[in-house]
C-alpha cells in the first residue's frame, strides 16, 4: 500500500514538472467597460503622456503626405481664407475701416481662430473613428483627445509663425515688439481651451451622432461673433451688446494676440484672469464630463 501511494505521488510530481502551472496576476486587470475614480483616471492619463506625445508627433509627420505640396497646405489654407475674407469683407463690405493694419488683423484672426475651431472638429466622431481600439483595450479614452490636441499644437506652430510674420510685414517699419513674446503663453491657453472642447464634443457626438451635422453651423456662428474680420464697435454702439459679445473666449484670445503682436498692447490683468479661467474651466469641465461616460464608450457604434 505504501509503495502504491509513493508511486502515485511520484507520478503526480512528474506531471507537475512536465506541465508547470502558470500563475497570472489579475489584480490589475479591468474590463473594457470600466470607469475608475476620477483621481485614478487622471493618474492613468498622466502615465500615458509619453505615448500621447510620440503618437502626436507621428501623426504630425504624416499629415498631408498624400498631397503634392504636403504640409505646405498648413500655411496655404489659412492664407487663402484670409485673402477671400479680405476681399469680401475688407474691400467690398468695408469692414476694414477704423482697423489699423487690417491685413495683419485679419490673418491673425483667421489663423488663431482656426486653432480653437479644431477643438470642435477634432472631437466630432472621435469615438466612432476609434471604436476598434476603444472596444479592445482598457485605457483612459481621454488620451485620444489629448493626442489630437497635441498633434494640433505641434502642427499649428508653423501657421502661427507665418500669420505673425505676414501681419507684421504690412506695418513695416514697425516690426516685432517686445510684447510679442506673450503670444507663447496665449498659444498654450488657446490649445488648452481647445482640448476641453474636444473632450466635450467627443462625448456628445459619441452617443448623439446627429450633433455632428450641427457643428458646422455652430462653428460658423462662433466665427462670425468672434470679431475675426471686424471690430464690434464698427457695427453696434450698444454697450450691453458689446459686453455680451466680448464674453466670448475666442474674442478675448484674438484680441490679446493681436494686441501683443501688432499693437504692442498688454492685456489687462482682468483679461489674463478671464482667459486663464476659460482655459482651465474648459479642460476641467471637459475632462470630468468625458470621464463620466468612460464605461459606455466601448459600446459606441
Amino acid at each position: 500500500m505504501d509503495e502504491v501511494t509513493a508511486g502515485h505521488v511520484s507520478g503526480s510530481e512528474y506531471e507537475r514538472q512536465q506541465n508547470p502551472t502558470i500563475t497570472v496576476d489579475t489584480s490589475e486587470m479591468r474590463p473594457v467597460s470600466f470607469r475608475p475614480d476620477f483621481a485614478t483616471y487622471v493618474k492613468d492619463l498622466w502615465g500615458r503622456r509619453f505615448f500621447i506625445w510620440e503618437e502626436a508627433k507621428g501623426k504630425t509627420s504624416t499629415n498631408n503626405r498624400d498631397l503634392i505640396l504636403g504640409r505646405a497646405w498648413n500655411v496655404i489654407n489659412p492664407l487663402l481664407n484670409a485673402a477671400m475674407y479680405g476681399i469680401i469683407f475688407g474691400l467690398l463690405l468695408k469692414t476694414s475701416r477704423g482697423i489699423e493694419n487690417f491685413i495683419g488683423y485679419l490673418v491673425i484672426g483667421i489663423v488663431f481662430f482656426g486653432f480653437m475651431r479644431q477643438g470642435l472638429t477634432g472631437g466630432a466622431g472621435l469615438m466612432q473613428s476609434s471604436r476598434g481600439l476603444v472596444s479592445s483595450f482598457n485605457f483612459p479614452r481621454a488620451a485620444m483627445a489629448a493626442s489630437v490636441t497635441t498633434k494640433n499644437f505641434l502642427q499649428n506652430i508653423t501657421p502661427a509663425l507665418v500669420a505673425i510674420c505676414f501681419g507684421l510685414a504690412f506695418q513695416f517699419p514697425e516690426v516685432l515688439k517686445p510684447t510679442a513674446i506673450l503670444v507663447v503663453p496665449l498659444y498654450f491657453l488657446i490649445h488648452l481651451f481647445a482640448c476641453g472642447l474636444t473632450l466635450i464634443v467627443a462625448r456628445m457626438t459619441a452617443f448623439v451622432p446627429d450633433l455632428k451635422s450641427l457643428l458646422s453651423f455652430f462653428a460658423r456662428a462662433w466665427f462670425y461673433t468672434s470679431g475675426v474680420f471686424f471690430s464690434f464697435d464698427r457695427f453696434t454702439t450698444n454697450t450691453t451688446v458689446q459686453q455680451i459679445l466680448e464674453l466670448n473666449p475666442a474674442f478675448q484670445y484674438l484680441k490679446a494676440v493681436r494686441g501683443v503682436v501688432l499693437y504692442g498692447e498688454l492685456p489687462s490683468v482682468e483679461a489674463w484672469i478671464y482667459m486663464c479661467l476659460c482655459a482651465l474651466f474648459s479642460i476641467l469641465f471637459g475632462l470630468i464630463y468625458f470621464w463620466r461616460a468612460e464605461a459606455r464608450y466601448s459600446n459606441v457604434r
